[in-house]
């Protein structure tokens, strides 16, 4: 058993507000519950859902921690009663409901993962939050088969990097929509069909014409507001639609026939209120399906830019830019 500090550091968020609200604090060393094992973190992952928390738009649920950060890589400490999977000294990426951003985390034993072989700590804490949210809304919900068209909306997002990677590595064609020429080439150069600048483009139309009319199969969406009813145009007969965040906004007005002509399915989830037996079977999913691709490097953790954990500010500043491509990570070992 290592020897464990009573107080870590920790990112906190003093008030509802812009990246300035993020603050550099104490806080004492979290215990494993039944079920838990504490991790000293390595690396945590920067996601969208931290910023809207930080804005105070998305609050934890009831009892998790108040601390931002949604995933992290590191070495288990010490293990929480009936924990049996995992040991002292393993490392492992794990998904969170909160709490991160510090020196020391707990998780939930079944939302935790090895580290895929060749891939070190900072690369897998790249993972867990993106890859469990593609897998659960693309193959889970959205059911996408080989050769099936998917669009995501957003390419170069950590979610949009994933999405491209893992649809192609298992057989399906992707449509991208992004914000500029370097990005529409980075998400070319990862495995998309297509990349549509929607600055110039429609992408309704592009994809109509790309597919002989016939349109995507499944369109993974995280804006909304505006992009909903085209999202509807877009889609093929029999498709799908997902949503998982609404940057746009989530109210709009629509027109629903497309639904009931082409027999559509709209649905959409987010993890983090989730029981922890219902994320589990997602990272067993992922153990078996996508390590293998991570390890054989047909999928790989794309990292955009890796702050220290005291520079919080300056991670949510540059995710809130857009100006990012891939992941933001901030470094506490």
């Amino acid at each position: 058993m290592p020897l464990l500090p009573d107080a870590m550091t920790v990112i906190e968020i003093t008030e509802p507000g812009g990246p300035e609200k993020l603050a550099v604090s104490r806080r004492p060393l979290p215990q494993p519950a039944s079920g838990e094992v504490l991790i000293r973190v390595d690396t945590a992952g920067v996601n969208r859902p931290d910023c809207l928390q930080r804005q105070g738009g998305y609050p934890p649920p009831p009892g998790a921690s108040d601390i931002p950060g949604l995933e992290v890589a590191g070495t288990i400490v010490a293990l929480g009663e009936g924990v049996t999977e995992w040991q002292i000294g393993d490392e492992v990426c794990a998904l969170l409901t909160g709490g991160g951003y510090a020196e020391y985390c707990v998780a939930p034993a079944p939302q935790c993962l090895p580290i895929p072989a060749g891939l070190n700590l900072q690369q897998a804490a790249a993972l867990p939050e993106t890859f469990f949210t593609v897998w659960s809304n693309v193959f889970d919900r959205a059911r996408l088969q080989p050769g099936e068209i998917l669009l995501v909306h957003g390419g170069t997002s950590g979610i949009g990097v994933t999405a491209i990677q893992l649809a192609r590595a298992l057989g399906s064609r992707v449509f991208t929509t992004v914000g500029g020429a370097e990005k529409a080439q980075f998400c070319l150069d990862l495995g998309a069909e297509r990349a549509i600048n929607y600055r110039e483009e429609d992408f309704v139309k592009v994809v109509k014409e790309a597919t002989n009319n016939r349109g995507a199969n499944v369109i993974l969406d995280m804006v909304g507001g505006d992009y909903v009813q085209r999202n509807l145009s877009a889609l093929a007969v029999e498709g799908r639609l997902a949503f998982i965040a609404f940057l746009r906004g989530a109210k709009v007005e629509l027109n629903l026939a497309p639904v009931m002509m082409k027999r559509l399915t709209i649905t959409g989830s987010t993890l983090r209120a989730r029981p922890v037996a219902d994320k589990a079977p997602i990272a067993q999913a992922l153990q078996k399906t996508v390590w293998p691709l991570l390890i054989n490097g047909n999928v790989k953790p794309i990292i955009d830019h890796v702050f220290p954990l005291t520079e919080a500010v300056a991670a949510h500043a540059l995710m809130e830019s857009n100006r990012h491509i891939g992941k933001i990570l901030l470094k506490v070992a």
